[in-house]
C-alpha cells in the first residue's frame, strides 16, 4: 500500500483533517450554546454531514493508487458517499434557509421541490457507479474525473441556486451577518466548483465548504446566543414585573387575618390562587356602616394580567357603590353601567354581593351571574342557596338584579367560591364538581373559616392529584356568632 505525497495531496490531507478537528471543535461549541435544543440538535447533525463529507474525501485520499479490487470498491464506496452527502448538506441549507425565511405554506412546496433535487442527484450517483459517468479508475487504481464530472454537482447547484432566490426574496427576514454568512456558505462552493474544473490537483471544493460551513455555523449560532440573552433579559425584566404585580393585586385584597378582631359578631377568612402570577378573581369585605359588612366574591373572564387590571377596576367600583348606594341591587346596577360605558376588550365580571347586617343576621345580596352561595346553619349540613341569576357584570348597559334576603342564625357559616373550584380537574379532566365540594364542607370538622377554608383546599388538592391549575381557585368564609346580649 503506498501514499501520494506529491505537495498538492499534503496540502489537501492537511486542510481535510483540519477540517474535520474545526468542525469537532464547532459541534462542541454548539452542545454548550444557549440556544434552542431542536437548532442546537439540526446544527449538530449538519456539522455531521460535512465531517462525513470530509473524512470520505480524506479517505480516499489515502487509498488512492493502491491496486486491488478491495482497494478499488473501497474507492467507489467512499467517492460515493462523499458525493451523496453532498446532496444532503445541500438540502439542510435550504431546509435552514427556508426554516428562518419562507410562509409555511410556500416552505412546504419548496421543500418537495429539493427533496426532488436529492432524489435526482442519489439516482445520478447510482448511475454513476456503474458507467463511469463522473469518475472512473486507471489501470493503477488511480482516481480521475470523467469529463461529466461537474455534473455530480449539478443537483446542489441547483439547490444553492433556489437558496440564493430565497435569501433575496426574503432578505428581510434575516439579520446583516446571518444573511452574508448564507451568502458565504452558497458562493464560496460555487466558486470553487469553476476553479476545481480549471485545475484539480487540488480540492477548492473541500476548502471552500469547511471555511464557509464553520463561518456560517459560527455567525449564526452567536446571532441566537445574543438573541437568547436578550430574551433572556426581557424575560427576567417581565418576571420581576410579574412579581410585583402579585404583590399589588395581594395587597389590594383584605389579607390581614383575623380581619376585625375586636368585633365578635362574625369571622371571615379568604383566599385566593391565581392560576397564573396575577389572576382575576377577587373578594372583599368592607364596613358599609356600624353595624353592616359587604361581602363580595368575583371572577373576571379571561387570566393574566387583563384579568388582573379589569379586576381592579371591578372591585373598586362594587364596593364604592356598595358603600354609596348600601343596596346590592343598586350597587351592581350602577358598577354594571360605569363599566360598560369604557369596555372596549368587553370583558366581563360575575359578582355575588351581600350586605350583612350584623345585629340581626338578616343578609341581603344580588347576584350577577355568580356560583350559588353556600350556607350551613346551627345543626344542619351546607346546602345550594340556589338564588336568582342576574347578567354578568359589563355585559350589557341597562341590566336590572334581583335582590333576596337571608336570615342567618348565630352559628351560621356562609362559604363563597368562584368556579376554579368547582371546575379544578385532574389528569384525567374530571371535575371536582359541586357534589364534591359540599361532601368535603360536610365532612370537615373545622370550627373556624380559616380552617374550613384549608380542608376544602387540601380536597381539592387531592382531587386533582398534581394536574395542572387551569383556574383561579378563590374561596371566603364567613362564620355568624350575632352580638352578645
Amino acid at each position: 500500500m503506498h501514499f501520494d505525497i506529491s505537495l498538492a495531496n499534503l496540502i489537501n490531507l492537511f486542510v481535510i483533517a483540519a477540517g474535520i478537528g474545526v468542525c469537532w471543535l464547532s459541534i462542541v461549541q454548539i452542545a454548550k450554546a444557549p440556544i434552542h435544543k431542536q437548532v442546537r440538535k439540526y446544527f449538530t447533525v449538519f456539522l455531521w454531514f460535512i465531517i462525513g463529507y470530509i473524512a470520505s474525501h480524506l479517505v480516499r485520499q489515502l487509498i488512492d493508487g493502491n491496486a486491488g479490487a478491495g482497494f478499488a470498491a473501497a474507492i467507489r464506496a467512499f467517492t460515493f458517499t462523499e458525493f451523496l452527502i453532498s446532496g444532503f448538506m445541500a438540502l439542510m441549507l435550504s431546509q435552514m434557509i427556508l426554516y428562518i425565511a419562507a410562509p409555511e405554506r410556500r416552505m412546504k412546496t419548496m421543500l418537495y421541490v429539493f427533496i426532488s433535487l436529492l432524489g435526482l442527484h442519489a439516482a445520478m450517483l447510482v448511475v454513476s457507479q456503474f458507467t463511469d459517468l463522473f469518475y472512473y479508475f486507471d489501470a493503477s487504481n488511480s482516481y480521475k474525473r470523467a469529463p461529466l464530472y461537474l455534473l455530480s454537482n449539478l443537483a446542489p447547484a441547483l439547490m444553492l441556486a433556489q437558496d440564493m432566490y430565497l435569501l433575496l426574496k426574503y432578505r428581510k427576514k434575516f439579520s446583516k451577518r446571518v444573511y452574508i454568512a448564507f451568502w458565504i456558505y452558497i458562493l464560496a462552493p460555487l466558486a470553487a466548483m469553476g476553479i476545481q474544473a480549471l485545475y484539480s490537483e487540488v480540492q477548492f471544493l473541500i476548502f471552500a465548504t469547511i471555511g464557509a460551513s464553520v463561518n456560517m455555523f459560527g455567525v449564526i449560532t452567536r446571532d441566537l446566543t445574543e438573541k437568547y440573552e436578550k430574551q433572556r433579559l426581557e424575560a427576567s425584566r417581565i418576571d420581576a414585573e410579574l412579581s410585583m404585580a402579585t404583590r399589588i393585586q395581594a395587597d389590594m385584597l383584605p389579607n390581614i387575618f383575623p380581619a376585625f378582631p375586636e368585633r365578635g359578631e362574625f369571622d371571615i377568612h379568604a383566599s385566593m390562587k391565581p392560576a397564573k402570577e396575577v389572576g382575576g378573581d377577587f373578594y372583599d369585605f368592607f364596613f358599609i356602616d356600624e353595624d353592616r359588612l359587604g361581602i363580595v366574591i368575583a371572577d373576571v373572564s379571561g387570566k393574566g394580567v387583563p384579568a388582573a387590571l379589569f379586576m381592579m377596576a371591578s372591585k373598586i367600583l362594587v364596593q364604592n357603590y356598595a358603600i354609596m348606594y348600601k343596596d346590592p341591587k343598586a350597587a351592581l346596577e350602577a358598577a354594571n353601567d360605569q363599566i360598560c360605558r369604557n369596555n372596549r376588550e368587553q370583558m366581563f365580571v360575575t359578582v355575588w354581593l351581600g350586605i350583612l347586617d350584623l345585629a340581626t343576621g338578616v343578609l341581603t345580596a344580588a347576584n350577577a351571574g355568580h356560583e350559588y352561595p353556600i350556607i350551613k346553619q346551627p345543626g344542619g349540613n351546607y346546602e345550594l342557596k340556589k338564588d336568582k341569576h342576574g347578567f354578568v357584570i359589563g355585559g350589557m348597559e341597562g341590566v336590572k338584579y334581583k335582590e333576596y334576603e337571608t336570615r342567618l342564625e348565630k352559628g351560621s357559616v356562609l362559604f363563597l367560591y368562584t368556579d376554579g373550584v368547582a371546575e379544578a380537574s385532574d389528569a384525567g379532566n374530571a371535575l371536582f364538581g359541586t357534589d364534591r365540594l359540599l361532601e368535603s364542607l360536610n365532612s370537615s370538622s373545622a370550627e373556624t373559616p380559616k380552617d374550613v377554608l384549608r380542608d376544602v383546599d387540601a380536597a381539592v388538592e387531592a382531587f386533582v392529584n398534581g394536574a395542572p391549575q387551569f383556574d383561579d381557585l378563590t374561596m371566603l368564609c364567613l362564620k355568624y356568632n350575632g352580638k352578645d346580649e
